[in-house]
């Protein structure tokens, strides 16, 4: 006998993880499934120190899935938003300008949570969800899709008929690629570095980005590790530089980062390995399918600047949540009403992004100075800095 529920979600990463969260609160009967087990601590095989930070618009989504309640005693705050111009002959700022939330909002910015503790947590809510079956391990392989139904073909054999399939399988998405929907691939040459560092100075809460040629290099407030004060950091570069700088010896690789970093935090001290991963940017031509709806990076892909990526995607959970109803639950109305809502503001923010990108991948010196000349330009004017942050946020 074929198994059967509401809604099947392909996909185990965090987004996937909160799809099933959140239609399993709502009282959905859902199953996710996930080729590779989940790393849910931080000293456990194939364990990195990347972050997410969540921004306010993403609070409600997670609250309403049971999950802001087990996230909280482990947030770290994000009140400023500082970005440096670096781009002048030496590796030293040149403009520094903080964009404070406060001037917007009564809140954060947003939340950053270590990317292994999202998992934990995650998993331990599905655990309390009785409509909810998490199975690790297992691929969504195949798929059949009628007016009625999609039939997902897992890869130990079995066939499960679901009313909606939430396809968050990830950029390569075999469920995308079944339903043939295309996507738009934007490279830039770029791969980036994620680890997380201590330092002698306190990062305050302040979030900081580095600009100078190759892209941004980012440190993110993390928890104090070993009583020293500990950020994230993601350095993009050109794919070679990456390669020669993933080669280097430990303490060689420091006294690059620390002259990236320009001194702005003290010195820096590596305390995690690397992870490296190709910085693409990437749009599926269309975000549904019959009986399928395509969230987080089957959808959309963008590079790590401005915590959009995640943010993204939750904003997907987000409209799919408020389309559903149990009687129209994957129909071709629900489905398309989801594409005409997200499909647009993505491409809105994916160029956007791009172009931030772009700006901060320049290596000629008049670009450069450009570029600074653009930011003390934008940030001097008020009601202009107000705006590019209620946007960056994503505040109506």
């Amino acid at each position: 006998m074929r198994d059967s529920v509401e809604i099947l979600v392909a996909g185990g990463g965090v987004a996937g993880l909160a799809a099933a969260a959140a239609f399993g609160s709502a009282g959905y009967s859902v199953l996710c499934v996930d080729p590779a087990p989940p790393v849910t601590e931080a000293d456990a095989p194939g364990a990195d120190l990347r972050t997410t930070a969540f921004l306010q618009p993403s609070i409600p989504v997670l609250q309403a899935a049971g999950l802001w309640e087990r996230l909280v005693p482990h947030a770290m705050p994000l009140q400023v938003m500082r970005i440096v111009d670096a781009g002048g002959d030496e590796p030293v700022a040149r403009t520094s300008h903080e964009f404070d939330a406060a001037d917007v909002s009564e809140q954060p910015f947003g939340w950053n949570l270590p990317n292994w503790l999202l998992r934990r947590e995650f998993l331990a809510r599905l655990g309390e969800l009785p409509g909810v079956r998490f199975e690790p391990g297992i691929a969504a392989t195949g798929l059949l899709t009628r007016e009625s139904e999609a039939i997902i073909t897992l890869s130990d054999g079995r066939r499960v008929s679901a009313q909606m399939l939430i396809a968050a399988d990830g950029r390569s998405s075999p469920m995308r690629a079944a339903l043939g929907i295309g996507v738009q691939t934007f490279r830039y040459g770029q791969k980036a570095l994620a680890f997380a560092v201590t330092h002698d100075l306190p990062h305050e809460n302040v979030s900081t980005e580095i600009h100078r040629s190759g892209g941004p290099f980012t440190l993110v407030p993390l928890p104090d590790l070993d009583g020293k004060p500990c950020s994230a950091v993601v350095w993009m570069e050109a794919g070679p530089e990456i390669a020669r700088l993933q080669a280097l010896a430990k303490d060689a690789f420091e006294e690059a980062m620390n002259a990236r970093a320009c001194g702005l935090f003290g010195r820096l001290r590596l305390a995690s390995g690397l992870t490296v991963w190709p910085i693409i940017a990437q749009i599926a031509e269309r975000f549904h399918g019959e009986r399928s709806a395509l969230v987080a990076e089957a959808a959309h892909v963008v590079p790590p600047i401005g915590a959009q990526g995640l943010n993204m995607s939750l904003a997907d959970l987000k409209a799919l949540i408020d389309l559903a109803r149990p009687e129209t639950l994957g129909s071709a109305e629900m489905l398309l009403a989801y594409h005409r809502r997200r499909w647009p503001e993505v491409r809105l923010r994916l160029a956007g992004v791009d172009m931030l990108n772009r700006a901060s991948m320049v290596a000629s010196r008049p670009l450069r100075d450009a570029r600074a000349t653009a930011l003390n330009a934008l940030y001097s004017m008020r009601p202009v800095r107000h705006g590019l942050m209620r946007l960056g946020i994503g505040m109506r």
